[in-house]
């Protein structure tokens, strides 16, 4: 039998020629989609963390006044998170999302802080599938969090 033939015969090398393509596929077909999947995960987790850790600093020192607070707003937004800010908190007075005013600050109407924050992603690989195009900055997306205080 020739070389040429045993060789053929005996396909011990096929798996370590087969591997590099194998190892290719599986780190660019699943492996970086997924680490894309799980950065943008953590990040949203990590947000919507601290926006509830915010609500959770600010419910036991609710404004002495929900007309007029905007000096109340300004020492709150101070314990927002730095890695997500706050840029404004808004006093919802009643039922109807109206924000807080002398005509409906009555005591009996359920209060709600409504506030806002900004995630903005980096994928390597799924940008076409995580980021919408519409916006000006494609990969930010806005959460949003309301906690009652009254």
């Amino acid at each position: 039998m020739s070389l040429k033939r045993s060789l053929i015969a005996d396909q011990r090398g096929a798996v370590a020629f087969e591997m590099p393509i194998v190892y290719i596929f599986l780190l660019l077909v699943i492996l970086l989609p997924l680490a894309d999947l799980a950065i943008a995960g953590f990040q949203y987790i990590s947000a919507f963390a601290a926006l509830r850790g915010f609500g959770q600093a600010i419910l036991y020192s609710p404004p002495p006044d929900v007309t007029n607070a905007s000096s109340w707003a300004s020492a709150a937004l101070a314990k927002a998170d730095s890695r997500y800010p706050i840029p404004s908190i808004q006093l919802i007075c009643g039922d109807n999302n109206a924000v807080c005013a002398s005509g409906n600050s009555d005591p009996t109407l359920a209060k709600w802080y409504v506030y806002s924050t900004t995630v903005t992603l980096s994928p390597m690989v799924l940008r076409s599938v995580l980021c919408t195009s519409g916006n000006t900055n494609p990969c930010s997306f806005t959460l949003f969090y309301s906690e009652r205080f009254q």
